[in-house]
């Protein structure tokens, strides 16, 4: 198991770029009883057959990971949703354009749900694959009557450091930056 959802939700999120994704959407919703995470992506998505498949703990297509006997990202995403009365969905077209949409919903209450975890690291983490894609993430969350919401893209913040679009946070300057950033804009909602 993972020890946060962030953690669970770091693995889904590289499962799009790794799916050949050049956009990759991802929204999280936070209320006081709820965290609700959706990734689209327009990778190569899955047939049927491999849908079944990648939902499946002791099957792997052996490429991603060479030597690995298991994949354990969509099952545990399933084990935990289902055992913490949460919710799943996977919908995932094989036409090289259309990609895989992963959304899941949980239950914050449920004494079994894991913590929530860090969420800024997890949206600086995420950010810093590699690979020349573009990210939109979507952060909006409701607490205590509450209402706040933000929108980060990939390509925007590599503009600002002077990375391109092709560049990437790989120096520690870029990675201290945008982590100074990422905690400024949560500590509005988090404070």
């Amino acid at each position: 198991m993972h020890y946060t959802l962030c953690d669970l939700f770091s693995d889904l999120t590289q499962n799009a770029v790794e799916a050949g994704a050049d956009h990759i959407a991802v929204a999280l919703e936070e209320t006081d009883r709820s965290i609700t995470l959706t990734i689209r992506d327009n990778g190569r998505g899955m047939s049927p057959d491999q849908l079944a498949q990648a939902t499946d703990p002791f099957w792997t297509d052996g490429i991603k990971h060479p030597g690995r006997k298991v994949g354990l990202g969509l099952p545990f995403l399933i084990q935990t949703a289902e055992s913490t009365g949460g919710s799943w969905n996977i919908e995932s077209k094989h036409t090289g354009t259309t990609g895989t949409t992963v959304t899941a919903c949980f239950d914050l209450a449920n004494i079994d749900t894991p913590p929530v975890g860090d969420v800024t690291g997890f949206f600086r983490h995420v950010l810093t694959f590699e690979g020349t894609y573009e990210m939109e993430i979507v952060f909006s969350a409701e607490r205590g009557g509450k209402r706040w919401s933000e929108t980060i893209r990939r390509s925007e913040l590599l503009d600002t450091l002077g990375l391109g679009e092709a560049g990437s946070f790989t120096d520690a300057g870029s990675l201290a930056l945008l982590g100074r950033y990422l905690e400024s804009l949560m500590e509005e909602y988090y404070g």
